[in-house]
């Protein structure tokens, strides 16, 4: 599975345009419900509201962008927790490109065949990180008393960073970023919203980048201005 860069499932009531005469109010669809591939219902709904701590998005903070309940963060890691439950491993998506900046099939949404070799080694991966999920979870509802979605932002906050859950936490960490930033194929980064939060483009093939795109500058890095950085520049500068 991808990774990507930073930042903090709720499935939405699709208004209905009114298409008969004398309807007074849009109907509305009812939510597909989610297929779940490795987690219960509860333990989505935690990873949910722990993922979502890490990575907040406007329903948990105001002032926040998409995060990761928007990116719908806990479909990437059920699906990746579940990715050899079918006879196509949901491991790398194929390609070589998909349609998002091209017309055609989206060739990403089959993904590649796994050897032997690599099929033993993911299921090696993928049961150990089960494992932890499964006891994790476990060990957020206990120290919440007993169930972690109902504990306030503010406990969950402090539970999250309790050292004894702390290899816990980091593995919900990185995969709270993978989730937000990769490829929607893997099932985060729902309609975009990682990358459009940072204003990324995503893969564009075939099309690519034309040479004026490469050479544009995004802006001045502020990271340059950090004095271990700016040191570092300087160095390279005179060498």
């Amino acid at each position: 599975m991808p990774g990507g860069p930073r930042r903090r499932v709720v499935l939405a009531v699709i208004p209905v345009a009114a298409v008969l005469a004398g309807c007074t109010s849009p109907a509305k669809r009812a939510p597909s419900p989610r297929v779940l591939r490795f987690f219960t219902g509860h333990q989505a709904a935690v990873v949910e509201d722990a993922t979502a701590r890490i990575a907040p998005g406007p329903q948990d903070d105001p002032g926040e962008g998409p995060g990761a309940r928007e990116a719908d963060v806990t479909g990437y890691i059920d699906t990746m927790l579940g990715a050899l439950h079918d006879d196509q491993p949901m491991i790398f998506a194929g390609g070589p490109w998909s349609n998002r900046h091209t017309s055609g099939p989206n060739l990403m949404d089959h993904f590649a065949a796994l050897d032997p070799v690599a099929t033993i080694a993911w299921r090696k991966r993928l049961t150990a990180w089960q494992q932890q999920y499964t006891r994790g979870i476990a060990t957020l509802d206990k120290l919440a008393g007993g169930d972690f979605t109902k504990a306030t932002p503010d406990t969950k906050d402090k539970i999250l960073a309790k050292p004894s859950v702390s290899t816990f936490t980091a593995l919900l960490f990185e995969h709270t970023i993978e989730g937000l930033y990769a490829p929607p194929e893997y099932g985060g980064n729902k309609d975009l919203a990682g990358w459009k939060d940072i204003s990324f483009p995503g893969d564009i093939q075939p099309r690519g980048y034309t040479a004026n795109e490469v050479e544009r500058s995004d802006g001045h890095d502020p990271l340059t201005d950090t004095g271990v950085v700016a040191d570092v520049l300087k160095l390279l500068g005179a060498l």
